[in-house]
């Protein structure tokens, strides 16, 4: 084994080249660079390694293990005794100033608002919003793919907007699917949406302007717009999404489609009202479309990309609720003029996309039809999944929520009816009764009435049916006050 030390910097320093292996290796331990319980290469192997002899390697051992550094084993080598605090590497860690955007960061809880639930107890029913089960996705398929585009020729490299041919697939896709008629070249791919979102931000926001979100809303962009030092406006929403304002400012982040996380569908006046102000504004309008993929009736909704005449509106989509889990996959349509703003703000990041074989076996998927009738499977399953949970929950528990299951996207918003405080006990007890699901408090800009966000896609019928049989018991294990 080879142990690097920056030795021709110490013989410098010191007469003898075995001195000058000593200090080497005890400032490496004491850096922490050789922490506690490596084991050192053999006396042969380090003379052999920095041209000396085993018998002044063999000295330098002796003279670490005579100073306490490591200790010897008979047969087994020679190994560091243990790590060195700040204090007895004899100097103090340095204070290290970030940025305004570096402080804005740290003080970010993203884990807690971007991470998922994972629960291993299988007697737990769990309501929150998961990523596609694995059982769902045709792996044989994807495998098929990613042999096929192994056995090609490898030799286009791609440039920081992504795979050609997958962009190319995603605006056949999306003029199919939502009337958008973009071109491969206003196409930028991520790894995941949120990585889009958050460049499109630092891109966009000035530090001190104001940036209008809905409220109540997905946490993640908040975050990012916090982060860029934008003051966030929160703009209220109701059954029919968010309510148009004539608003200060030249940022709007919207879900048109489905609005996250009510699932309210913005009206058409609603949609001209938004792109009138933004002419107005000279503003920017980014269009989160994130799980309306998935629609189980009623006709489909036309992106607000669709109506947008003056190029102001930013597109961004998602995989993630349709690829396996590992898969890592956002994209945004773009106005012409921002293509190569973002593109240079993305190069900084990643001057090579990731993933280069699973974009390439993506666009051949999606080139085969694959893809869509996978959707298709999907919608199916989903959409069945979806009027079960509607109808057990009306059929168990119609006192506790009024929800708004809408016709779209893969959990259901519901409202409590009654009290914060009743609401608070019965989370509780839910819990008690092994069922979890997500309190849309996380969501709201600005405290507001308590609701909740099922996810259903990922459970069983069976599964769905018991969950609310547990909800109905913590229900009837205490008498709430609605008032």
């Amino acid at each position: 084994m080879e142990l690097w030390l920056p030795l021709d910097s110490y013989e410098h320093q010191h007469r003898y080249k075995y001195m000058a292996l000593y200090h080497a290796l005890r400032d490496a331990i004491h850096a922490g660079t050789l922490v506690g319980g490596t084991r050192l290469p053999s006396t042969r192997e380090l003379a052999s390694q920095y041209a000396m002899s085993r018998g002044s390697v063999a000295q330098v051992y002796d003279m670490l293990l005579a100073d306490g550094y490591v200790e010897a084993h008979r047969g087994r080598g020679t190994f560091v005794t243990g790590t060195f605090t700040a204090e007895e590497k004899g100097g103090q860690e340095a204070v290290i100033h970030l940025s305004p955007w570096g402080e804005r960061v740290s003080r970010l809880d993203t884990q807690k608002a971007l991470g998922s639930v994972s629960v291993q107890d299988q007697h737990i029913i769990d309501f929150h919003v998961h990523r596609m089960p694995a059982g769902h996705f045709p792996t044989s398929e994807w495998k098929s793919a990613l042999a096929a585009v192994h056995r090609s020729d490898w030799r286009e490299q791609s440039g920081a907007a992504g795979e050609p041919e997958l962009r190319e697939a995603i605006a056949s896709h999306l003029r199919w699917t939502r009337g958008i008629q973009a071109e491969a070249s206003q196409i930028v791919l991520f790894s995941g949406s949120m990585q889009g979102i958050t460049l499109l931000a630092q891109l966009l926001i000035p530090e001190g302007s104001q940036v209008i979100l809905e409220n109540p809303g997905y946490q993640g962009i908040a975050h990012a717009v916090n982060a860029c030092g934008g003051c966030i406006v929160p703009a209220s929403v109701d059954s029919q999404g968010i309510i148009p304002e004539d608003w200060n400012a030249q940022t709007l982040f919207v879900t048109p489609t489905r609005q996250f996380p009510t699932g309210a569908v913005l009206g058409l006046d609603r949609r001209k009202a938004l792109l009138a102000w933004a002419s107005k504004r000279n503003a920017v309008i980014i269009e989160d479309d994130y799980d309306s993929e998935f629609r189980w009736g009623g006709r489909p909704i036309e992106p607000l990309k669709v109506l947008d005449r003056e190029q102001r509106v930013i597109y961004v989509g998602s995989f993630s609720q349709t690829m396996i889990a590992s898969f890592r996959l956002g994209y945004a349509v773009l106005p012409s003029s921002l293509v190569q703003p973002l593109l240079a703000a993305k190069a900084l990041y990643e001057p090579v996309p990731p993933a280069l074989l699973e974009q390439r076996a993506l666009a051949k998927w999606m080139s085969r039809g694959g893809y869509l009738r996978h959707l298709r499977r999907l919608t199916r399953l989903y959409g069945d999944r979806h009027a079960f949970f509607v109808q057990e929950m009306l059929h168990q528990l119609p006192e506790a929520f009024t929800m708004q299951p809408g016709d779209a996207g893969l959990h259901i918003y519901a409202t409590w009816n009654g009290s914060p405080e009743s609401f608070l006990k019965f989370k509780t007890i839910a819990k008690e009764e092994g069922v979890l699901f997500r309190d849309a408090a996380r969501y709201q800009l600005i405290p507001g009435p308590p609701a909740v966000c099922f996810g259903f896609a990922h459970l069983e019928k069976e599964e769905i049916t018991e969950g609310i049989r547990r909800l109905r018991l913590a229900w009837e294990k205490r008498t709430f006050s609605f008032h």
